[in-house]
């Protein structure tokens, strides 16, 4: 057992996500009895003191089984409906098998207004803290009903590690119907080489990342992109097959089993991997090299007179992202004016601030604590 692998028998936290081409019936309805099978193996953990958020996918295809359509529809409207009556029998499902091994469970579905909200950041946060507390087992899914492509998560793998940095998980756990990561597809290459371990960092793990599943709405990128954004809150990476016998209590054990990608040394602080993590940005500012070089070598505040134009509309608080001037972000935070008080006070020094701005009360248009560097 190597060192990374022995860390993991030490955990107390995960997050467990269950893919659709394991969960579903060739992508309608429910695998019942393989559903019960980890049910067991996460029962097991709990009593061994593991505390577990389950963030599975089946909804929309136990929704088609329900509606008695014979294949996912393409309307948009069509697909919440699914998802809507899906949602009933894929956690009915969960809570009759839990219940043989007298555990509770809970409901959570969340929106990426959940996430990038600040305050409800905190208040989802809170929510799943108190029902780990009381020893409930949390499954969490999307709340397709409401979500459009413009505002959803993408897919299960992304929400898994924004739910681990959500609670500080230790460990992220992605279930899919591949053993792990090769260097290309095994299916198709016999020669392809398993990944046994990498840092979730590493860039050049993305060109062994294959197409996606048939029934998923992601693949091994996602699966990597997942494992980078859980890696900020030192959330280390397991891929493996759900399909394994026993593979959860394996990796519970150290078991050499499956992909483990590990964190680097240095961890974001919560608030800035919430920062970090933010995918729907509300503008763009500009910077001339003096201010990106007091960003980046000099790590500073964000003035105005280093601004050379402002795009987008945002409120003061919200999240916007600093390019330098070949349009290459460096930076995002959380802006002290809005989108207009920011475009007329830009280039000006902190004097002509309080002149152009009555209400002005910050030096910085982003605080170097409200400050992410990418």
């Amino acid at each position: 057992m190597n060192k990374e692998r022995e860390k993991i028998r030490e955990t107390r936290r995960w997050v467990i996500k269950i893919g659709s081409a394991l969960i579903t019936d060739n992508g309608c309805g429910l695998k019942h009895n393989l559903l019960d099978n980890w049910v067991n193996q996460i029962s097991v953990l709990n009593d061994h003191g593991i505390e577990i958020v389950i963030v599975s996918s089946g909804a929309v295809a136990e929704g088609l089984t329900r509606l008695g359509w014979d294949k996912r529809p393409n309307v948009v409207h069509k697909l919440q409906a699914a998802a809507a009556v899906g949602q009933m029998g894929l956690i009915q499902a969960y809570e009759v098998c839990f219940q043989k091994y007298n555990k509770r469970t809970a409901q959570v579905l969340l929106t990426h207004d959940d996430i990038t909200n600040r305050t409800r950041y905190l208040n989802a946060r809170t929510s799943l803290n108190t029902l780990l507390q009381l020893g409930v087992i949390p499954i969490v899914n999307e709340n397709d009903t409401v979500a459009t492509d413009e505002i959803r998560f993408g897919d299960n793998d992304t929400l898994a590690s924004l739910v681990a940095n959500l609670i500080d998980a230790e460990l992220l756990v992605l279930l899919t119907d591949q053993e792990g990561l090769y260097t290309s597809d095994p299916r198709k290459n016999k020669s392809a080489r398993f990944i046994e371990q990498a840092e979730a960092s590493d860039e050049s793990l993305k060109k062994y990342a294959g197409d996606s599943s048939n029934h998923g709405c992601g693949g091994m990128h996602t699966k990597l992109k997942a494992a980078s954004i859980a890696a900020k809150s030192d959330t280390q990476t397991v891929i493996a097959s759900g399909n394994e016998k026993s593979i959860l209590l394996k990796i519970a054990d150290g078991d050499l089993i499956g992909t483990l990608l590990t964190t680097p040394k240095q961890t974001l602080r919560s608030r800035k991997q919430w920062l970090a993590n933010q995918s729907h940005l509300k503008g763009t500012i500009t910077l001339d090299s003096g201010a990106v070089t007091a960003l980046i070598k000099n790590g500073k505040s964000l003035l105005p007179i280093g601004v050379k134009s402002v795009t987008g509309e945002f409120k003061r608080g919200e999240i916007i992202s600093c390019v330098d001037q070949n349009g290459k972000e460096i930076a995002r935070g959380l802006s002290n004016y809005n989108s207009v008080q920011a475009a007329l006070i830009i280039g000006k020094s902190s004097r002509e601030i309080q002149e152009l701005l009555d209400c002005a009360e910050e030096d910085e248009i982003i605080h170097r604590d409200n400050m992410i560097m990418i």
